[in-house]
């Protein structure tokens, strides 16, 4: 089956200065790695520029403007303590937001079954009116946002496996019946929110927090309530932020999981919602600090999305 690698030119120039763990190594290895695998079924491509009315969806119009007035003409500009943008950043945020509304017109056109989006800046921690974890538009947001605006679905599924809580894609949906966002996240844990409590107005949200330590196995089997969820939910469309800071290796958390359980998370996850989402996936890079981790779960994620 045709899976579509995403990536940009311009993701390059999106400077997070000397020693920030959010650099631009960590998509140029994902890609080189890829590029190796040789499929005949990867197909590759750039996005195309997109309506900004879509991030006035996901984030409050002030916002948008502060960001706006923000990239710096040199130098470096600090949204928050690690949220950083310079001169590039500004084609390289819009860019990421493109890629995943790209992704979505191949799927929808079926011009591939699936997509993933290997693309920085990340984007779950970006609320309506903050920047913060190195995220500045909210990427998937904009993405479910577009296929609730363009297409007129009904319902869409958000997993976020990152092993950080996506507080800005549950602060942007929580009130929203039409998304579903389900997120398995180290518990406490950066940026503290993420609580199974934490349910949405309409029992859209459902929080798995994990303590520190959390195996292989253990992760795996809190995962079946991810899966019994999205079963409930029959969506129409499943968007992965795909977060590979929960391998063992990362340097940011201290969950376990090894490079294949990006395999079986995703390949579960897929036949879960497979009847009612016929196979419609789209996913896009968030966390993952460990450049050989990352490189390897990545290719994990993508042999799943071949399969179907």
């Amino acid at each position: 089956m045709k899976t579509c690698i995403l990536t940009t030119d311009t993701y390059l120039n999106h400077d997070t200065g000397q020693g920030h763990p959010e650099r631009a190594n960590r998509v140029t290895v994902i890609i080189d790695h890829l590029k190796k695998l040789k499929s005949k079924d990867l197909i590759w491509k750039k996005p195309t520029k997109f309506d900004l009315e879509y991030l006035a969806f996901a984030h409050d119009k002030n916002y948008l403007d502060n960001v706006k007035d923000s990239f710096p003409k040199q130098g470096l500009n600090f949204l928050d303590g690690d949220t950083i943008v310079s001169p590039g950043s500004k084609e390289a945020t819009r860019d990421a937001v493109g890629s995943i509304l790209t992704a979505i017109d191949g799927v929808m056109k079926k011009d591939f079954n699936n997509a993933f989006c290997a693309v920085r800046p990340p984007g779950h921690h970006a609320e309506k009116q903050k920047a913060m974890g190195f995220c500045v538009y909210n990427n998937i947001a904009v993405g479910a946002y577009y296929l609730l605006e363009k297409y007129n679905l009904k319902k869409v599924a958000i997993i976020d496996f990152d092993v950080h809580h996506g507080n800005g894609t549950q602060d942007i949906f929580y009130d929203n019946e039409k998304v579903l966002y389900i997120s398995t996240h180290q518990y406490p844990y950066y940026p503290g929110t993420g609580k199974n409590s934490e349910k949405g107005k309409y029992n859209n949200v459902l929080n798995i927090p994990l303590p520190a330590g959390t195996t292989s196995e253990e992760y795996l089997d809190a995962y079946e309530y991810v899966l019994k969820k999205l079963k409930e939910f029959k969506p129409e469309f499943i968007l992965f932020s795909a977060g590979f800071d929960a391998h063992e290796d990362d340097p940011l958390a201290q969950l376990k999981l090894k490079s294949e359980d990006f395999y079986n998370l995703t390949k579960r996850t897929i036949r879960a919602a497979q009847l009612s989402s016929k196979g419609k996936v789209v996913s896009i890079l968030e966390g993952g600090y460990d450049l050989n981790a990352l490189k390897e779960s990545a290719e994990m994620h993508v042999n799943a999305l071949l399969e179907f």
